[in-house]
């Protein structure tokens, strides 16, 4: 029993040196670098939040620091869960793309505080190279766009012979005011004509405005 115990708490006495920190924070911060690189270049949002790389770079820095120490003691070890069980994170994040950037980063802190320094490079090269070209594959060709056409009532067989040209839509929404005022609203794919075809519903006769708009769909369109 005593050689069970004595393996077992000799697995969290490691020596812990600064070089060893050093090394742990400086792989945490150049993979999480790497990480903001890829989420910068796959971002499809419509608002760039700021504040998520820098949260990416301390995730990684900050949990290399924490498995580093944990790792040598195990009273630190159990002091750090029990300090940890207590904390309540409520910020919501409302991309799961962004979730999944978040988990990156902290995996990779693991890795690195945990001496895997190797994993944790070329796991994360190759993440980011498997997502990049996903995204330029799949998600950066099918983008979804809001159509915003408002017109009046007398101009409706005309904006339908008019959209006509757009193969793939599918109406979101449809409102009509008291003075006859339409606003029709189709979830399209981004064409490569785009340009002319929203001049030629500029041009048709009734046509108010026209607004082609971006956007996600966890808005609930």
């Amino acid at each position: 029993m005593a050689n069970i115990m004595e393996f077992f708490t000799g697995q969290f006495n490691g020596p812990v040196s600064v070089p060893m920190i050093l090394i742990s924070l400086l792989v945490s911060f150049a993979v999480s670098l790497y990480i903001i690189f890829i989420y910068r270049k796959t971002f499809n949002g419509i608002v760039y939040n700021r504040s998520l790389p820098l949260c990416i770079l301390l995730l990684s820095m900050v949990t290399a620091m924490i498995i580093r120490t944990i790792n040598s003691n195990l009273s630190l070890s159990l002091g750090m869960v029990g300090a940890l069980s207590i904390v309540r994170f409520r910020t919501a994040i409302k991309d799961p793309v962004d979730t999944a950037f978040m988990f990156w980063a902290i995996t990779a802190g693991i890795m690195s505080g945990a001496n895997l320094y190797f994993i944790s490079i070329v796991g994360s090269l190759l993440l980011g190279v498997i997502y990049y070209l996903y995204y330029l594959s799949d998600v950066k060709a099918k983008t979804p766009y809001l159509l915003i056409v408002r017109y009046e009532a007398a101009a409706e067989e005309r904006l339908a012979d008019a959209l006509a040209g757009i193969s793939r839509r599918n109406l979101r929404s449809k409102s009509v005011n008291e003075n006859g005022m339409c606003e029709v609203t189709y979830e399209i794919e981004r064409l490569a004509h785009s340009d002319s075809i929203l001049l030629s519903l500029q041009q048709v006769r009734g046509v108010q405005s026209v607004n082609l708009v971006s956007y996600q769909n966890d808005f609930g369109m």
